[in-house]
């Protein structure tokens, strides 16, 4: 069918640069989506349009329309389930021939429909629709659609192009409204808003949480919406006007000072000075602008200058115990009832030290776990080295092992004893190795830890203890994937059925990954099953399984079970044996999507293992969809890393360790303007110059070319390379491409590659 004469370019150019700066000048989101719907509707062939706006606190698109002389409101959920709430939550345009067409629109997700009511309330008959995301530096701000175009075709490629530079004016102007009337109303976290990082929604229940916990509303923002601290700090410093002071553990008070302090008023001001220099002492407040307190503080003459910088109430409060000793307040230990669980041991060993029970080992037991928690560590050790020298509490944070604290010799026995009573294990038994978990309960929540102990040489028992302290899944945008797996791993996602793998050794980060992808495409329509051992990661809307092998809740069991159970899609911990492999490729092959993970060094090789375990190739093949290998690796200190130009030898070691044959398609050249980062050092990072991880991965999509060497079962070389071809980066390489980003360095990056 003939398609209706396209304007010409001329005046379609300058009708457009008419359109903009009206849309620049209208006043509210309101005018836009009322009273220049019309006039960009003109710009293109279409028989209708829409324009939906965000609105950030009900998760809602939402659009106003002119019906009889009155405004009437339109709202569409954001979800998967419709064409506005799909291209919403992809990102993605859509160019859809015949909205009535249900196999056009499964090809695009499998719970996405057409909503036929206003077609069957007004008598008109939506045919094409052009559904264009609006949006402005990655946030997503609302949709515009085309519907119907007048020549009866399907939309043009240019028309979809010209409605996209549409959709970026709007999204510029959607974000300085919403910014314009953030800063008409400043408030603390106006800057979190702005950058819709929360809404206003997450803000509301966050304080009434803070009020319910008796904490502060930023400790919630950081705790429960995984908000970065350095953001609610950037948001803090710029809503008072001065800078932000954070704390990480390593901070201490000017120790000449001392003489000057009183715990006391500190504790009432909740203050603490952090830096002093000459004449000038600086101090940390949670609230500069309460004058009344910082006269307080002035009064007290710690110096003829004062400097105020403005903290986190929490992280105050913590300086100010490890300066000073912790506050009194109730033991807060383990389950209740663990005080009456009084060990009597027949070990005469320093009997003459303190026991388990008492107050001091109570609260040091307790002080080591929640400073732990605190500083983000994943694991404690604490490391007896007999009855002459110090046990020694490590932390690992980051990867690495670190030393927090030397406990005098005399009371290694008691604080052994006592962290095996918190874990409910046999204080007696000091010759084998034993394991339990403790739950500690904390004013922040409760804290799930799972212990070992190990027998070490001369008599001593060593005790190791995992974090496993429940979190929410982050945004699969900020796992740190390149654009490529991230687009690939987001299509293997929304897949209706299939098997995705992620793989890598322990520590390694798959299951929060996996959890990422499950958060992308948790939705109230989708059943989602997942067995884990243990659940680290919750999200409202997931049915999760604990396993206990003990009562033989194995994973193979659960995926049985679940299969009994309704589901659209289900993870599984790990892919330990062929009973378990065999029942989730059964599973992908009958309609639902399968997640896994499985212990392997690289995506290749997990194909030969999991063909090793003696499963069918062929049907192997037709149900994988992706594997996504994946490490952690350091990264360099925000506040001291130092950006340099590398020598040609070190351009050289670069290229020659991604691959000269590869690296063209990097597009990097040499030359003045190409720079790395090196780590220096700060009091932020402890002197080490790395401060947090961040992923690597590489990602093989089942191409044609590769379901073909799974069928004839070709070796990890011929995969690895095929797989290249068809635009994989090997692990090595993305963590390269991470090194000239500036996020870390080559030698990090080679410390957790194995090729």
């Amino acid at each position: 069918m003939a398609t209706q004469p396209q304007p010409s370019a001329a005046p379609f150019k300058s009708r457009t640069v008419d359109l903009v700066n009206k849309i620049h000048a209208a006043p509210t989101t309101r005018d836009i989506l009322v009273g220049l719907k019309d006039e960009i509707q003109g710009l293109f062939n279409a028989e209708r349009m829409t324009i939906y706006a965000l609105d950030t606190q009900k998760q809602e698109l939402y659009s106003i329309t002119a019906v009889g002389g009155q405004l009437k409101e339109i709202r569409v959920p954001k979800t998967f389930s419709s064409i506005a709430g799909f291209t919403a939550m992809s990102r993605q345009t859509l160019n859809i021939k015949d909205a009535y067409d249900a196999a056009e629109l499964a090809k695009l997700h499998p719970k996405l429909g057409f909503d036929k009511r206003w077609d069957q309330q007004s008598g008109f008959r939506t045919k094409q629709v052009l559904s264009v995301p609006i949006t402005f530096d990655k946030f997503i701000l609302g949709v515009v659609q085309l519907v119907n175009d007048t020549g009866g075709g399907a939309f043009t490629a240019e028309e979809a192009g010209a409605l996209e530079e549409v959709a970026k004016t709007l999204g510029i102007a959607f974000y300085n409204q919403r910014k314009a009337s953030t800063s008409s109303k400043p408030t603390k976290y106006a800057h979190l808003i702005t950058k819709g990082i929360v809404s206003e929604a997450d803000l509301n229940t966050a304080a009434s949480e803070a009020r319910v916990k008796s904490c502060s509303v930023e400790a919630v923002l950081i705790d429960r919406f995984k908000v970065p601290k350095a953001e609610v700090l950037k948001s803090l410093s710029m809503f008072y006007g001065v800078p932000a002071w954070e704390y990480t553990g390593v901070e201490m008070v000017p120790s000449d000072l001392g003489d000057k302090l009183n715990l006391d008023f500190l504790r009432k001001i909740l203050y603490v000075p952090i830096a002093k220099s000459g004449r000038e002492v600086t101090v940390a407040v949670s609230d500069p602008h309460d004058l009344t307190k910082i006269d307080a503080i002035k009064a007290t003459n710690l110096a003829p200058k004062l400097e105020v910088q403005v903290g986190i109430l929490e992280d105050i409060k913590a300086l100010v115990d490890k300066a000073f000793g912790a506050a009194p307040e109730p033991d807060d230990g383990a389950e209740v009832g663990e005080d009456e669980l009084i060990a009597e041991t027949e070990e005469e060993e320093g009997a003459g030290g303190p026991d388990e029970q008492d107050s001091a080992v109570v609260k040091l037991c307790n002080m080591i776990i929640r400073d732990a928690y605190k500083i983000g560590a994943s694991d404690i050790h604490v490391e007896p080295y007999g009855d002459k020298m110090s046990t020694v509490i490590r932390f690992r944070t980051d990867g690495d092992c670190k030393v927090y604290k030397e406990v005098s010799p005399e009371y290694r026995n008691a604080l052994v004893s006592r962290l095996k009573i918190m874990a409910r294990l046999d204080i007696s038994e000091k010759r084998k190795p034993q394991d339990g978990k403790i739950r500690f309960r904390s004013k922040k929540g409760t804290i799930e830890l799972r212990v070992a102990t190990i027998p070490t040489q001369g008599g001593n028992e060593d005790i190791v203890m995992r974090i496993l302290a429940a979190s929410e899944p982050l945004p699969l945008e900020r796992m740190g994937f390149t654009k490529r797996n991230l687009d690939e791993f987001k299509v293997a996602l929304q897949k209706p059925y299939g098997l995705i793998l992620c793989v890598g050794p322990t520590g390694s980060g798959k299951t929060t990954t996996l959890h990422s992808g499950l958060g992308f495409i948790n939705t109230p329509d989708l059943k989602i099953w997942t067995a884990e051992d243990p659940v680290e990661i919750t999200q409202k809307g997931l049915r999760q399984v604990q396993m206990h092998s003990k009562i033989g809740l194995t994973f193979a069991t659960a995926m049985r079970a679940f299969l009994r159970a309704d589901p659209d899609v289900i993870m599984v911990g790990e892919m330990r044996d062929r009973e378990t492999a065999q029942t989730g490729i059964e599973a992908s092959l009958t309609g639902h999507l399968v997640l896994s993970t499985l212990h392997t060094n690289s995506a290749a090789e997990t194909i030969t293992r999991l063909l090793d375990m003696e499963l069918d190739p062929f049907s192997f093949a037709d149900a994988l969809l992706c594997i996504l290998a994946q490490r952690l690796v350091g990264t360099l200190c925000g506040k001291c890393k130092e950006t340099y130009n590398p020598d040609v030898d070190e351009w050289k070691e670069l290229v020659a360790a991604y691959g000269p044959d590869w690296w063209d398609r990097t597009g990097i050249k040499y030359g003045p303007d190409f720079k790395l980062v090196r780590p220096v050092g700060c009091n932020d990072c402890a002197m080490t110059g790395r401060r947090g991880r961040m992923g690597i991965h590489e990602l093989i999509s089942t191409t044609p070319a590769i379901k073909g060497m799974i069928q004839d079962k070709a070796p990890v070389v011929q995969i690895h390379e095929q797989a290249m071809k068809d635009g994989m980066t090997t692990l090595l390489q993305d963590g390269i491409l991470k090194a000239c980003q500036g996020a870390t360095t080559l030698g990090q990056v080679r410390t957790v590659c194995t090729k």
